[in-house]
């Protein structure tokens, strides 16, 4: 009778845990259209998901698409709000059903791949989904609308971070990129894997300044063209 009681336990309570375990990213390797290993990697946030493909060996960038998301048991239901492959989807629901080997492998039921566990929302201080929402030009900070469609977005888990650029209104995919990051005393150092807009950046490593102000993302230095810069993100309820 006790074994039957703690196996109904865990049965309820494993839904849970796997629902909070999703947090973090995750990794898979497939053959791409032309026999090239393609890196897949997916990033789950409070509500908020981004999932990139790309050329393993050479960085060229494939597609990427995300929004929000919600799991309830093991059906997950997305709602995009950017998808470069296919801008129609944009505003759609889908759902589907996920399952898991142990709770660091999952799949959608149904694909051969599983992926893997990368991190769950560590060690980085900057895990979570941001807008920009002040920016300097010319000397003077301008306030960004977060609420506006035009929106950049970065989400980043404890080790990785992709940024998009996107407008929920017309569909419009405008750029993304991404790859791993650390934070170590005041520096946020990106290594990037995958640059939609210029693929030569691929390998490059950039580092800056950042801080957290009253909740929101101070992150101060020189973009990838060696360009000052001083930027505010703000988390995403």
């Amino acid at each position: 009778m006790k074994n039957f009681l703690s196996l109904c336990i865990w049965l309820f309570i494993a839904p849970l845990a796997y629902s909070q375990d999703l947090i973090g990213a995750w990794k898979w390797m497939e053959t791409g259209e032309e026999g090239e290993q393609v890196k897949g990697v997916v990033t789950f946030t409070k509500g908020y998901q981004v999932a990139a493909w790309f050329d393993a060996e050479t960085g060229n960038f494939i597609r990427t698409n995300g929004g929000t998301w919600n799991l309830d048991g093991n059906t997950m239901t997305e709602i995009a709000e950017f998808n470069s492959e296919d801008p129609e989807k944009v505003g759609k629901e889908v759902s589907f059903e996920i399952e898991w080997n142990g709770t660091d492998k999952m799949r959608i039921v149904g694909m051969d791949t599983w992926a893997e566990r990368v991190d769950n929302g560590e060690p980085g201080d900057l895990a979570g989904a941001w807008l920009i929402s002040a920016r300097k030009r010319n000397g003077d900070l301008q306030s960004i609308n977060t609420l506006r469609p035009r929106k950049t977005m970065k989400i980043l888990s404890g080790t990785r971070f992709q940024w998009v650029a996107y407008n929920v209104a017309t569909k419009q995919f405008m750029g993304t990129g991404g790859g791993t990051y650390t934070t170590v005393d005041g520096k946020y150092t990106e290594n990037i894997e995958f640059f939609s807009r210029d693929n030569s950046r691929v390998g490059a490593s950039l580092e800056f300044n950042y801080a957290i102000d009253d909740g929101d993302w101070q992150h101060s230095g020189k973009n990838s063209r060696g360009e000052p810069l001083f930027e505010i993100w703000t988390q995403r309820d």
